[in-house]
């Protein structure tokens, strides 16, 4: 609910950004820049966002640099391991994005592939959704699938040429089985219908990695969002990108779905001046 989104952030953000700095123990004089989304998102939100950060650098004095959204995700994988460094490729998996990008350097991203339809996130909200899980459905879909055996309950996996992505049909897919199934559904199909489904997904998704590896000489792989707590999507990823002779670095558990952390090292590492409001899909 978008307008009760944004109202939201304007209830809580003065309190945030007041114990933020409180439990860092820093004075805004220390501060030396503000970092704040631009885009995409909610547009009341981000324009709730921007306005809060003008305000602040005016009061404090500060630059403020206005960065993208997917740009934050791929700078959380720095703050987990400091060593790293573009050129690397990145998937971007969150519940709106599913985005092969090659980040030549510092705020110089050319997107190789993305999803067509829904992204990888969306789908497994909307799977949790059919298998009656609660939401936010992508840690209980992950949960259940745990208990369940994929094979039991075969669904297809999506395939594009090139490197895009579509989840839109295999979503079609699990509401037609669920469909067919009937009053069928016990505790344990549904586990395996869980299971099913996200090795679709997270197979789906390396299929493009591994392609994209093949095409260019990578040495840095970062896998990045809120879908990449996904304990499948960790262990298949590790697993690929070492055959390919790559480092693979993926953000901790907590820097993995929407944060603060990660927007202030994409304003610190890749300073932009532009402030304008993005709700777009573009980086």
């Amino acid at each position: 609910m978008p307008e009760v989104a944004a109202r939201a952030h304007l209830e809580k953000l003065p309190s945030l950004v007041t114990a933020a700095l409180a439990e860092a123990g820093v004075e805004p004089g220390e501060l030396d820049r503000i970092g704040v989304t631009r885009g995409p998102g909610l547009v009341g939100c981000l324009l709730i966002g921007v306005g809060m950060a003008r305000g602040l650098a005016a009061g404090w004095r500060r630059p403020v640099a206005g960065v993208n959204h997917l740009w934050g995700h791929i700078y959380a994988a720095l703050l987990t391991e400091a060593s790293l460094e573009p050129p690397l490729l990145a998937l971007v998996v969150s519940g709106a994005h599913s985005d092969l990008v090659w980040m030549r350097g510092h705020g110089s991203f050319e997107v190789l592939g993305r999803t067509r339809d829904d992204a990888a996130g969306e789908a497994f909200d909307k799977a949790a959704r059919m298998l009656r899980l609660g939401y936010p459905g992508g840690p209980a879909l992950d949960r259940l699938a745990r208990s369940g055996d994929a094979g039991r309950q075969r669904l297809p996996r999506p395939s594009l040429p090139g490197l895009e992505y579509s989840f839109s049909g295999l979503k079609t897919a699990l509401l037609y089985r669920l469909r067919d199934l009937g009053e069928a559904v016990t505790d344990e199909v549904r586990a395996d219908l869980a299971a099913a489904f996200e090795r679709s997904v997270v197979e789906s998704l390396l299929e493009k990695l591994s392609q994209a590896l093949a095409e260019r000489e990578v040495a840095e792989v970062v896998v990045c969002g809120g879908v990449a707590a996904n304990t499948l999507l960790r262990r298949r990823a590790a697993e690929v990108v070492a055959a390919a002779g790559a480092r693979l670095t993926m953000p901790s558990l907590a820097l993995c779905t929407d944060n603060g952390a990660m927007i202030a090292a994409a304003a610190h590492h890749a300073p932009r001046a532009e402030l304008e409001v993005d709700p777009g899909l573009g980086w």
